[in-house]
């Protein structure tokens, strides 16, 4: 599910930006900043680049039903469904630095006017994701955006972190079946 987030995220971005300016070719790539080797990645020249930078657990206690309903009125119980939160880099990577702020403004305008992204505001979202819904993540300060840089291996870019919520993954496993009930019988004692 983490792939298919990001690559609805960045098709969504990419036709935003594209109808916004007019373009014909893509423009958002979903790619590491630098790759293994320390080398920024010549696909990445004059677009807009998605990175996934840090997975995290969303905690909240909710009600997961893991009993699917079977045809024949038995029931599945299925693993837990587990709930992440994806953080994502955005960073426009062009040779012009005016170009660059352009498409990270236009960037953050996308996010804005999406905060929330499902069937009903995007009819071509995978169904298994249901929803994602994006949140600005504001630095704490200059010294963690340069943590963050100096971590990636890279020089710093005019950059914004988003955090897409809800990623739902779900296991494969069957913890095992259930049968339905049929009757429901009940007892009385009587006395002597």
């Amino acid at each position: 599910m983490i792939e298919k987030a990001l690559q609805f995220t960045g098709k969504a971005l990419n036709q935003f930006v594209k109808k916004k300016f007019g373009l014909d070719e893509d423009v958002v790539k979903i790619n590491p900043i630098i790759d293994q080797n320390g080398v920024v990645p010549a696909e990445n020249q004059n677009k807009i680049i998605i990175s996934l930078i840090h997975v995290e657990q969303d905690n909240t206690q909710q009600f997961y039903n893991r009993n699917q309903k079977l045809e024949n009125g038995n029931y599945l119980r299925a693993s837990k469904t587990h709930r992440y939160n994806l953080f994502t880099l955005i960073t426009p990577n062009f040779d012009n630095y005016i170009e660059a702020i352009k498409f990270l403004d236009a960037s953050i305008q996308f996010f804005q006017i999406n905060e929330m992204i499902d069937a009903t505001k995007n009819a071509a979202i995978p169904p298994e994701l249901g929803k994602l819904e994006y949140e600005f993540q504001k630095g704490e300060n200059y010294m963690q955006m340069q943590n963050l840089w100096t971590a990636l291996g890279a020089k710093y870019q005019p950059s914004v972190i988003y955090k897409v919520r809800l990623v739902t993954i779900l296991s494969d496993e069957v913890e095992g079946f259930d049968t339905k009930i049929t009757s429901i019988s009940t007892k009385t004692e009587e006395k002597s």
